[in-house]
């Protein structure tokens, strides 16, 4: 009897985590194929946390993270430890997802390998490999190894066609992040206590709208963490308005909380584990990121998002018109957080557009593709 078929899906950051979820629930569902779930546990703890939030249990974790290393040593010993896990393990195809360290180290291990590679959310691009940097040069390296190229939306798949890539190894899937948020939002309507860590601060808001803020990205300098602190500052001085500031082990994150501590209206979290997170933008009137992940997540939220980046590998939210790039700029980020919180139609528009990222099937659609491509 022939043996089923293995594949080893890597994931070794918060994101990947919620976004792999999907896919590995769907794959599970299918017969015929073998699955194996490796973590390089790039996130640490905010990761052990996603984790256990998704009831998603590693069977192989690699623990590759060192206090004080630096990134082409980490970026080494992924390459390494991938490698020798792939030549342990044999399988018959390599799934990473994203634009991540850990994404990037797991395609080309399995180059090296001669693994084919499957690439879950394939084709998003800035056209800037300075935005956000390293993540834009990642994505085109990862296209460049990989066989079977699972695109979120039309925009990314279009951007791969422009590549070159051939038209039947692109797969239209929708996000899985989309799928996780939905499946997370039930939860937390059929389980209260979850996301406990921000109900004091939504009782507290009382008839406030919730304006919530994060700002990560490393491209992201002292210069611009200021403007957007003045920008937040200024918006915290109404009183019909409550600010959630979510902090991020991240510089930029860390910086803009120091400048907004003692700002009386303006609430700062710790990292918040992945039902809180859901809860407190579900309870959100706006939000305020530099997230790539928020830009998808908030759509199915009915949660208008204003970007605080000049450009986005995330275009089709701008498009669909819920989503709009303000960069950092602090009078324009006023302005039109202003516009949005003064004028109902307008916040209304944008919290009623077509969310351009999902329908919260796209893991059984990736799951779909990969398992024809192995006989599941």
């Amino acid at each position: 009897m022939r043996a089923a078929p293995r594949l080893l899906l890597l994931f070794g950051t918060r994101p990947e985590a919620i976004k792999m979820a999907p896919v590995i629930a769907a794959l599970r569902r299918r017969r015929g194929l073998e699955l194996r779930i490796a973590s390089t546990g790039q996130h640490g703890t905010l990761l052990d946390g996603a984790l256990a939030a998704l009831e998603l249990a590693p069977d192989v974790d690699l623990r590759l993270m060192r206090a004080g290393q630096p990134h082409r040593q980490l970026l080494g010993a992924m390459i390494d430890a991938v490698g020798a896990l792939l030549a342990e393990e044999r399988p018959a195809r390599l799934v990473v997802q994203g634009d991540t360290s850990t994404a990037w180290a797991g395609a080309m291990a399995a180059n090296l390998c001669g693994v084919p590679v499957a690439h879950v959310e394939a084709g998003l691009r800035s056209g800037d490999l300075a935005a956000p940097r390293p993540e834009e040069g990642w994505r085109k390296a990862i296209t460049a190894v990989t066989d079977c190229h699972l695109a979120p939306t039309a925009v990314a798949a279009a951007a791969l066609a422009a590549e070159n890539v051939r038209p039947d190894a692109i797969h239209v899937t929708g996000n899985s992040g989309v799928d996780s948020v939905l499946a997370m939002v039930a939860r937390v309507a059929a389980t209260p206590a979850l996301g406990g860590a921000v109900a004091p601060f939504v009782a507290a808001a009382s008839d406030r709208r919730i304006v919530t803020v994060t700002l990560h990205r490393r491209e992201q300098g002292q210069a611009a963490v200021a403007r957007v602190a003045q920008a937040i500052a200024v918006l915290a001085r109404r009183d019909d308005v409550a600010i959630a500031l979510l902090t991020h082990p991240a510089p930029a994150s860390r910086a803009l909380a120091h400048r907004l501590a003692r700002e009386p209206r303006v609430t700062l979290f710790p990292p918040l584990d992945y039902p809180a997170m859901v809860r407190l933008l579900a309870m959100s009137h706006l939000l305020l990121t530099d997230s790539g992940g928020l830009q998808e997540e908030a759509p199915a939220l009915d949660l208008p998002v204003l970007v605080l980046r000049d450009t986005t590998e995330r275009p089709e939210g701008v498009m669909a018109g819920c989503a709009r790039l303000v960069g950092t700029d602090p009078a324009r980020i006023v302005a039109t957080a202003t516009w949005l919180l003064d004028q109902s139609a307008a916040h209304a528009a944008m919290a009623r557009a077509r969310n351009p990222y999902g329908d919260g099937r796209a893991g059984d659609r990736i799951a779909a593709v990969i398992a024809r491509l192995h006989g599941g």
